[in-house]
Order: structure tokens, then sequence, then C-alpha cells
């Protein structure tokens, strides 16, 4: 069994690499732990038995070289940014350099839909995988509905370890496909069964975890330092923007993007951060009600809706700490702003999963935006549950029936 009183088989991190020092608890950044191992189960120290609150990992910043952000240095995925990065001992599978799309009206998207695995997930998977590497876990397990699964498989595949997967019994087709191609046990279980079991494996095999364990959500302690890539990608294309919308369901990526950000500040490469915005489906919106309460985490229930990548009956103190107890900026969206927007995006070639659509959803909820916006756009289009049940009616092949779907179609002919 692997705990977390493990070490890491070695030092994980070779010379000129990651300058990780410790991990954090964001509850009271005063109480610090060792970097190792990974605490999977947030702040030993401050959490109770209402509220966990997770850690994050801290740098030595002041050994920065400026070269680490200079304009023109070569694109390489992840290890671009190894040195802000927790070691990162798994290899990786080319993730993050995703494109950063004009969309018009100075509008911009960020397409995490071409990573690897479509998705997102791809940034942080790459170093929860490592650690799970660095600790000498057996394996890897994950408790997910759709992208975080089909990410982890992936990452633990590169990495030679077994990987198990708590999936939703209805999860999209081409999430089961990425599983099955990977090699992953996959166990469909129904929701509210999925954390005791992955605690059990946790306990009983010493798989590493690498979804949260905790009654309000903590996740990963190193997961969420992937997501500051996208802040440092956005930072070297546009500079600052005015606004950035982000797709949120326990708010990892909300806070990643935050510290992304604040870090390039600290760092003195900007001035100011942009103001973010999280963006739920009204079907849920734990953050938004932590951040109306003036609470560190919040559970709701949830109804149906399309966007059930980031439907989250639960949400943790980071995304809070990323809105700054703003609640204005805690967006709630209908399913039918969710559907507008990614028709919208579908429209301009970009297509991505209802979920992946809320970043525009949210700035067209919020109306127009001086200066720069960017809309963050987390998964492609095949992880949605509709993928393959439309089809199209046989069109009789003469130029009348040609000539008829193409007017029904609005084609002038």
């Amino acid at each position: 069994m692997i705990s977390e009183d493990s070490s890491p088989r070695s030092n994980p991190s070779g010379p000129g690499e990651s300058l990780a020092t410790v991990q954090r608890s964001l509850g009271d950044p005063s109480v610090e732990f060792p970097l190792w191992p990974p605490l999977v189960s947030g702040c030993p120290v401050t959490s109770t038995d209402e509220v966990a609150y997770p850690v994050e990992v801290d740098y030595a910043y002041d050994r920065v070289e400026p070269e680490l952000f200079a304009p023109g240095r070569p694109r390489t995925g992840s290890a671009r940014w190894a040195p802000l990065l927790p070691p990162l001992l798994g290899p990786g599978l080319g993730e993050g350099d995703t494109p950063l799309i004009e969309f018009g009206d100075g509008v911009y998207v960020k397409d995490e839909s071409r990573n690897p695995t479509w998705s997102h997930k791809d940034r942080i998977n790459r170093c929860t995988v490592s650690a799970a590497l660095a600790v000498g876990a057996p394996g890897v397990v994950v408790s997910s509905s759709g992208n975080h699964g089909a990410s982890a498989a992936a990452f633990a595949a590169r990495a030679g370890l077994p990987a198990v997967v708590l999936a939703s019994s209805d999860a999209p087709p081409a999430v089961y496909s990425f599983l099955e191609a990977y090699g992953a046990t996959v166990l469909p279980v129904p929701a509210e069964a999925r954390w005791g079991l992955m605690r059990e494996i946790v306990d009983r095999l010493g798989f590493h975890p690498l979804s949260n364990l905790t009654a309000t959500h903590t996740g990963h302690a190193f997961g969420p330092e992937g997501y500051k890539t996208i802040a440092y990608e956005i930072h070297a294309e546009l500079g600052v923007p005015a606004a950035v919308f982000v797709p949120t369901g326990y708010g990892e990526l909300l806070f990643g993007v935050w510290k992304g950000f604040a870090e390039l500040r600290r760092l003195g490469l900007t001035d100011r951060t942009p103001r973010l915005f999280s963006c739920e489906p009204a079907a849920g919106g734990p953050l938004a009600a932590a951040v109306r309460a003036g609470l560190p985490a919040a559970r709701v229930p949830v109804g149906r809706t399309t966007a059930y990548a980031i439907d989250c009956p639960v949400g943790g103190y980071r995304g809070v700490l990323a809105l700054e107890h703003d609640e204005r900026r805690a967006l709630l969206l209908t399913d039918d702003r969710l559907a507008a927007a990614r028709t919208e995006l579908s429209r301009q070639g970009i297509w991505v999963e209802t979920s992946a659509a809320a970043g525009l959803a949210g700035l067209r909820a919020h109306g127009p935006i001086d200066g720069p916006v960017v809309c963050v756009a987390t998964s492609s289009g095949f992880k949605d549950l509709d993928v393959g049940t439309h089809r199209p009616e046989p069109v009789e092949p003469t130029w009348a029936g040609v000539e008829a779907r193409l007017r029904a179609s609005g084609i002038a002919v």
C-alpha cells in the first residue's frame, strides 16, 4: 500500500528542472509541508469535517531564469515550463501549446480540444501521473464521467502504469473508446459510489488517486499546477487580457489560470492580472453558491443539464480564491445559453462539447468587456452525449433532389 507517508524513489527533478519547494495550505498559507509525498486529501492541519482545504505547490521564484518567458522560445508543451511545475518525471504526449483563435470584436478562444486526448485535462495529468511514478505507486485510479478519465488513462499508458477508471455508466461513446484503446480497467458504477470505491482502491492496492478524495473538493495537490500553463501561453501571445471566462466544475481550472497570471505578476512580467469569471451550469453551481454565502465551499442539489462534465454538486476553496470572493464574477448559465454558444463556436469552425462552450456562453451572458477577452474552450465536441445520434435523411441522387436539399439549407441555386 502507498500512503501519504511515501517518499519518491529518487529525486525526480533533475538539475535545472523543477523549482518546486514545498506544499502550502490554501486554508492558512503559513502552514507548509514537504514537497513529497503529494497530499492527496488536502491540508491535514486546516481542514475540518465540513471543509477540506487544498494545498498548492510553492516554488523558488527567485531562481526563475528570465529566459523562461522570453519571446520566441520553442514550443515544447508542458516541458517548456518545467521550472514552475512539479517534477515532470513521467513522459509527455505533447500536451499544451494549444491555439488562441481570434473570434472577432476582441474575443479570443483558447481551444483546449487540441490536446492529445482532446481536452484540458492533459495538462494536469502530466503532473499527477508523474507524481504517481515518483512515489512508486503500482497504478493510478481516477473517478470521472469523461475527460479526466480518458486523459489519466492515456498518461498512465504512456508511463507504463495500469489505470482504473470509475466511470459513469452513460459516458459518451468517445470516452469509452479512449479508455478501451489505452487499456484502462473501466468500472461503470453509480456516481454516488465512486468516491468510496476509489478510496478502497487507494487503501487496499496502493494506487495513486488522480481525483478528489475529500468531502469538499481538494483534488490532487499537483494537478492544478498544470493548468497554470494556459495563463503562460495566453500571456506569451496576447499579454494580459482584460478578462478570462472559464468553464467551471470543481474550480481547479479556474484556480490554475488565476495562479498562472498571479505568478507572472509576482515575477515582474506584468503589473496586473485579468478579471476571471467562472461559468457554471445553472442546474448546479456550487462555486456561485459559496461566494454568495461567503463560504469556503458549498454543496448544492444538481438538476439535469447537457453540460454534464461541469455539473458538480460540491465545490472547493480553490475557486473561491480565484474569484476573490466576488460573486459578480460567478456566472450561472442556462442550457439554452450553453447550446447557443456551442452553435456559435461551431459556425466559426470550433466544435466543442456543451460544457466546453460555457466560457463563451458566460461572456455573452455578461455582455461586452473593453479590451481583449479570452474564453477557454475545454474539450472536443466528440465528448458530448448526443454524438452519433443524428443522421441526415438520404437524398435522391438526381439534380432535383440535390436542388431541393440545397434550397432547404439556405443555399441559393
